[in-house]
């Protein structure tokens, strides 16, 4: 591999967050440079695949600009519509929750997302490991850069956010999930109680096998991760043919995101929806806001402080009050008997409420 050069803009990670950033600063002016560690962008796939419809995502985020623009998805890559969630309490009483959804395939979606990008003007390198960011220098295992700018979107263990002092997410929560070969209805199920305390297990349905997981709080699982995970996959009859494990940051957003000529986006920011851990959209629509203004940095001088303002504008409400309510929850997660009660409580609309990052009647 030739000795990378330095760019305007370096943006570290080429997930959803990564790639709309360099995209947007790309169609802005600026010289850009994307960066990711793995091989390939998007392998291995580490996600549950399941997305919400462009009209969800517009009544769960109303202050979010260019939405229809941005979120946006070739055919082929909607695998199954689905239009209800079936939900389970600790006793398995379930509640039929709708929800308009689809579900796609990440690896194909990434890749997408990243071509879009480089379409821009962005210069994609894979394959490359960044070490740390100290005193402008932006150090990787192929020689070392000094941008203007550094957007980190290397996701909840950022090493971006880790040099710059910024917080990490106070509730990481461990995930494993696997496949499952069948024929699934298109409804996707999701599983709460002691089987993953402070999370939830789930089953989302794709064309000819589903994507089956486990994830959990630290502050309240008893034993491994696999013996739950194992359990789970007794209980409902299936058998996974791969598994891949993850974190989740499940404590709502970090308190600050800018850090001198650099910023953090997606899961390095944990703008991630507490109430389930869905971070894709809010990715998608963050990494555009950062692009937008890294480009304003680099062409103006326009304080990086401007991005924190406008993210926190567009979707910061909801995501606090996802993060409420998952704290609230979380005095129900010790107790099967307090979880089922406040489940009952809920109801389908609460559910839907809540799933929808909006205020709960607790």
């Amino acid at each position: 591999m030739s000795p990378i050069e330095n760019a305007d803009i370096v943006v570290v990670g080429a997930g959803p967050a990564g790639s709309l950033a360099a995209e947007h600063a790309a169609l802005a002016g600026a010289q850009v440079l994307l960066l990711e560690r793995r091989p390939k962008v998007g392998v291995p796939v580490r996600c549950g695949e399941f997305l919400p419809h462009l009209e969800e995502i517009k009544a769960i985020f109303p202050d979010a600009k260019d939405v229809e623009d941005i979120y946006q998805f070739p055919s082929d890559l909607k695998q199954v519509e689905t239009e209800r969630l079936h939900i389970y309490s600790p006793k398995l009483r379930m509640s039929e929750v709708p929800f308009h959804g689809f579900t796609t395939e990440r690896d194909l979606f990434d890749q997408h997302l990243t071509a879009r990008a480089m379409k821009a003007g962005a210069e994609l390198r894979t394959g490359v490991r960044v070490l740390g960011f100290k005193g402008g220098v932006l150090l990787t295992d192929h020689g070392d850069l000094r941008p203007k700018v550094v957007v980190g979107a290397d996701g909840p263990l950022s090493v971006i956010a880790k040099s710059l002092g910024l917080e990490r997410s106070k509730d990481l929560c461990p995930a494993v999930a696997g496949t499952v070969s069948g024929d699934f209805e298109p409804i996707p199920e999701m599983y709460f109680g002691n089987i993953a305390p402070g999370g939830y297990a789930w089953v989302i349905p794709k064309k000819n096998r589903a994507n089956v997981g486990l994830g959990y709080s630290t502050r309240y699982m008893e034993g491994p991760l696999k013996r739950n995970f194992d359990a789970f996959l007794e209980f409902r009859g299936l058998t996974v043919k791969d598994r891949s494990g993850k974190m989740v940051p499940m404590s709502g957003p970090i308190s600050r995101t800018v850090a001198g000529n650099a910023l953090v986006v997606g899961d390095a920011a944990s703008q991630v929806m507490a109430v389930n851990g869905g971070g894709i959209p809010i990715a998608i629509i963050c990494g555009r806001i950062a692009g937008e203004y890294a480009a304003r940095s680099v062409r103006s001088g326009a304080s990086l402080e401007e991005y924190e303002t406008q993210w926190r504008r567009e979707v910061g409400g909801p995501l606090r009050t996802a993060a409420r309510t998952k704290s609230l929850a979380s005095l129900s997660f010790g107790s099967q008997w307090r979880l089922e009660w406040a489940m009952r409580l809920l109801g389908v609309k609460g559910m839907g409420r809540a799933i929808r990052c909006q205020s709960v009647p607790f």
